[in-house]
């Protein structure tokens, strides 16, 4: 199956990311390169885009989309959360522009053998870098009734995933779990019918749930956006496109703790406690795609553009 990725806020981006013609700049999800070949565009041949992924068909697409630019692009297969490694090897010390397009690719939920989607029986797999030895199967068939709860309810926010760890951990004592169509039903017979009846697919959020269990997908993004925002040159920008409202809640909370991380009570006169803000966000509220974009591509409908920009008072 052909790499296909519809490149979400696409406009949005590249515009939030200000590109300079001489400028370094890393797309951290590259997936089939379109956001990265839009940069590419617009560099002259002093600029460099650093494309990182862990999908090894990912790279794979990108790499023949953005040929014409192997004079100006490095592409690396690793996860986001090793750009400073990454950047290091590089002998790049800043950037001028980092992007992040959060969560699975149209690719990934079309491409059945994955495993991602609960339409199409395949192995329980999910895992987004295919060299990884842990695979979804592995999280519903060992995590205990409790672990399975409180990730389909964090990660998933289903209502009944009290009921659907149970159905899971009891239908597995029978057998173990070894495809997605099996755990798909699994979960629908553990959501009241006339639930069902009204509301989406019953293993949406499960399915969800698992796959960033899997794929550390929240932990990764915590422990790496103020990485990335030291990684920034002045005036660089960090551009997070978000799927899933844990994933936005994470970025909005950094992003906000970068423009103001005193943390003085709010009666003290002058600040005291020696923290300075790193920059400013430059959305107050998240770029939502257009109703264009929504008529195209309904996969878009949650998708959550925030964008910083590093200032600091030695760069004034």
């Amino acid at each position: 199956m052909t790499f296909h990725h519809y490149s979400v806020l696409l406009r949005e981006t590249i515009e939030g990311l200000a590109i300079r013609a001489d400028g370094v700049y890393v797309d951290g999800t590259l997936g089939g390169g379109g956001h990265a070949l839009s940069i590419c565009e617009r560099l002259s041949e002093r600029g460099r885009l650093i494309g990182i992924d862990q999908d090894g068909a990912a790279i794979e697409a990108a790499s023949e989309r953005l040929k014409d630019y192997r004079d100006r692009t490095v592409i690396v297969r690793g996860n986001y959360e090793d750009i400073a490694e990454i950047l290091m090897r590089l002998q790049i010390e800043q950037v001028d522009g980092i992007c992040l397009d959060l969560g699975v690719s149209s690719y990934q939920l079309d491409e059945g053998e994955r495993g991602f989607s609960y339409r199409t029986d395949a192995a329980l797999d999910m895992r987004m870098d295919q060299r990884g030895e842990r695979t979804a199967a592995d999280i519903v068939n060992s995590y205990s009734e409790e672990a399975l709860f409180r990730i389909i309810r964090d990660y998933g926010e289903d209502r009944f995933a009290r009921n659907i760890a149970k159905h899971i951990v009891q239908y597995r004592e029978k057998k173990r779990i070894e495809t997605t169509l099996e755990l798909s039903g699994i979960i629908t017979g553990a959501i009241p019918a006339r639930v069902r009846a009204l509301s989406g697919h019953p293993a949406k959020r499960s399915f969800q749930a698992i796959r960033i269990e899997l794929n550390r997908e929240l932990e990764v993004l915590e422990n790496t956006l103020d990485r990335m925002i030291d990684l920034l040159s002045e005036g660089g920008r960090l551009c997070v496109i978000s799927f899933h409202s844990l994933e936005d809640r994470i970025v909005k909370s950094k992003f906000r703790t970068a423009e103001n991380p005193c943390i003085c009570p709010p009666d003290f006169p002058v600040c005291s406690c020696g923290r300075k803000s790193r920059g400013i966000v430059l959305t107050k509220k998240p770029i939502l795609p257009s109703e264009k974009e929504l008529l195209e591509n309904r996969r878009s409908q949650s998708a959550k553009l925030r964008i910083f920009e590093k200032r600091t008072e030695e760069g004034n």
